[in-house]
């Protein structure tokens, strides 16, 4: 919608909107009579607004500071209980970092009637997009919860602590970094623990969020084969697309489960007293406020002052290597007292096939396969559609045929790209898609005690 004017990039702009009488705007930004004005591009281009007949706001105030709660489309809020969750969870992070770098702050929240999940960090707002909008006070009220904290903390992490790549923004061009496992990883790992600190959520309903992400990491193979600086540098390739089977890594999730470890370590060698916390806010004081950006080697220093630790290995083989993550997480599941439950997954195809499916109209599309399992072993591909087992028509559920043939070969009909194929199934015994819980132990002893509940109230 607005063109970026290189040769006028610090010249201010004036917005005026042509609007039904009826309705309202919702923006970081202040419209009166529906004309604003912004400094310069940056904050044109960074600041956006909804333009509704449905919006409903309601405010807070941590130390001074607004902010703003507008949703479009949504019915039946209960703002009683959304207020007071958002505040608490606003309250703790700028606790941690000691101020709020913008003025006010304003959730645009976007309740859709269909499945949706998302958000996006700017000047001094964000928008969401959540659905469907039935469910958003229900069973995606943890979702909403989880990337409102997200997109909160990225107000300091990315819009304020930039990598030195980003700082400034290049307008021009792909602003290539390495540093993803920072800003995205740190950003979801914070943004949980955020909620967890501040009494939103219980500490099981903590360790159900950290599970997905244990998951997702053990589920992905390419994990053994690209890094997560490699995986942040391709983000600006190709988004957030799959990509090739088995190549492309999260910087969210690996770098989630690598902020995990880095916390556990500042802890172990502070006795519980400083936490990651303390590293990003010596990066917003000592580069962001500096108006400097940052490089991964100014954070490998943080948390080597801040530990009195050698951090060189962990780099080298977790970030930008692909050493495996179960030693680095077991250490740090021991050190807080939990532990990762595995046990078969649910679905016949994940656990003893080695593939994932989604139905399709009346067949069942694989979606993704474990590297050295029957299915991939027996010639099946991403893509492919299932039609029947052993010449029986797989209706109406596919696992239902699957384990009715446990411990026998099978032979599956497929149909790939337009050509009907016939391919053999050996049966083996043993699973490969588990479910990953991370649970609390039983019993703790006493420093694992110690350790929890700094971790969960500091």
């Amino acid at each position: 919608m607005f063109l970026y004017p290189q040769a006028t990039e610090n010249l201010g702009f004036e917005i005026q909107l042509h609007l039904p009488a009826h309705w309202e705007i919702a923006s970081g930004l202040h419209f009166q009579d529906n004309k604003t004005v912004v400094a310069n591009f940056d904050q044109l281009a960074d600041s956006p607004f909804i333009c509704s007949g449905h919006i409903q706001r309601k405010s807070y105030e941590v130390n001074g500071t607004a902010f703003h709660i507008c949703f479009n489309n949504q019915k039946q809020i209960p703002w009683e209980k959304v207020l007071e969750d958002f505040k608490r969870f606003t309250q703790q992070q700028i606790a941690d970092f000691g101020e709020f770098p913008v003025p006010e702050f304003t959730f645009l929240i976007q309740s859709v009637p269909y499945a949706a999940y998302h958000g996006v960090e700017h000047l001094n707002s964000t928008v969401i997009a959540l659905g469907p909008s039935s469910e958003v006070f229900t069973t995606l009220y943890t979702e909403l919860l989880g990337v409102s904290s997200h997109e909160l903390y990225h107000v300091w992490n990315v819009k304020s602590i930039r990598p030195a790549e980003m700082f400034p923004y290049n307008f021009k061009e792909e602003n290539y970094s390495e540093a993803g496992f920072i800003y995205e990883g740190i950003t979801t790992y914070m943004g949980d623990l955020y909620l967890l600190k501040s009494g939103v959520f219980s500490l099981e309903q903590y360790l159900k969020e950290l599970s997905k992400q244990v998951q997702k990491h053990l589920d992905n193979p390419a994990r053994f084969s690209m890094s997560v600086a490699a995986a942040s540098y391709d983000t600006w390739l190709d988004g957030y697309v799959p990509g090739a089977p088995g190549r492309k890594v999260s910087i969210y999730t690996e770098g989630c489960l690598l902020a995990f470890y880095c916390d556990m370590k500042l802890r172990q060698a502070t006795q519980n007293k400083l936490g990651l916390e303390v590293v990003m806010k010596h990066l917003y004081y000592d580069f962001a406020c500096q108006q400097k950006g940052y490089s991964i080697q100014d954070y490998k220093t943080a948390l080597e002052n801040f530990s009195g630790q050698d951090f060189t290995s962990f780099f080298n083989d977790f970030v930008y290597g692909t050493a495996p993550y179960e030693q680095l997480l077991s250490e740090a599941f021991e050190y807080f007292g939990l532990e990762l439950q595995q046990t078969p997954a649910n679905s016949y195809a994940e656990a003893r096939f080695g593939m994932k499916v989604s139905q399709v109209g009346k067949d069942w599309q694989i979606v993704q396969l474990y590297p050295g399992s029957p299915a991939e072993l027996g010639g099946l591909a991403i893509g492919d559609l299932i039609i029947a087992v052993n010449q029986v028509r797989a209706l109406p559920q596919l696992d239902a045929w699957l384990s009715f043939h446990e411990n026998q070969n099978k032979t599956l009909l497929v149909e790939r790209s337009g050509r009907i194929l016939e391919l053999f199934i050996p049966e083996v015994d043993r699973n490969f898609f588990v479910q990953n819980k991370v649970l609390r132990l039983a019993t703790l002893n006493g420093p694992q005690e110690k350790a929890l509940k700094a971790w969960m109230l500091a």
